[in-house]
């Protein structure tokens, strides 16, 4: 037996193993680091990328969540050391959405910010205290840009479904009182005079030659 051989064999396989390996031993490291921290819990509402849900359980491995679809995704334990993950509950429950809003020029602002506070207020889960409130936030191209912030205590149970309620109270109230939500708009001037030069034939073109269809 070539001894040489083994032992490159041998050298190979520990390389390979040592590998694979790697990616198992750095999850359960980081799964002792997550548990020793508590920066994640179960119960906890977070976000990872492209996934929001709730935190089912942690393992030595990985962690459970649950979106709102009913999908249970398996999160390595790795990725929450070194990626950016937003807790929602982790120091307080209370969540702030901000939603923004255009008005028209023509349009009271004053009253359309009392109309945002008040289809607020008329959406389920919507906090009163902090009580919602309505900012000028600026003058926009076709519009006035306000915003309307609010706040809520059960992000588990979904934030999209807060927001949508909210914008079609917004688009009711607005619609019944009168105020009008602007789009883009563009005026274009034309220049009669540059115009008629522009489409005019010009000299020693094939329309101005004697004989042609416009000499007839």
């Amino acid at each position: 037996i070539d001894l040489t051989a083994l032992a490159v064999f041998g050298g190979a396989l520990g390389v390979g193993l040592g590998l694979g390996l790697q990616r198992v031993v750095s999850n359960f490291v980081s799964g002792i680091i997550l548990a020793f921290e508590e920066s994640i819990r179960p119960g906890d509402v977070i976000s990872v990328g492209a996934t929001f849900g709730v935190v089912q359980a942690l393992h030595a491995r990985h962690i459970v969540v649950r979106d709102r679809d009913g999908r249970d995704i398996l999160i390595p334990n790795e990725t929450l050391l070194t990626s950016e993950i937003v807790n929602w509950s982790y120091g307080d429950r209370n969540v702030r959405f901000r939603l923004p809003v255009q008005i028209s020029y023509q349009d009271d602002p004053e009253q359309a910010m009392a109309l945002l506070v008040r289809a607020a207020r008329d959406t389920a889960r919507v906090l009163s205290d902090p009580e919602p409130v309505a900012r000028l936030m600026g003058f926009g191209d076709n519009g006035i840009n306000l915003e309307l912030r609010l706040w809520i205590h059960d992000p588990e149970n979904g934030v999209n479904n807060v927001r949508s309620d909210t914008y079609l109270r917004i688009w009711r109230l607005f619609r019944e009182h009168g105020i009008a939500i602007p789009f883009p708009q563009r005026d274009l001037h034309i220049n009669p005079e540059r115009l008629a030069k522009e489409i005019s034939p010009k000299p020693g073109t094939p329309g101005n030659r004697p004989g042609s269809g416009h000499d007839r």
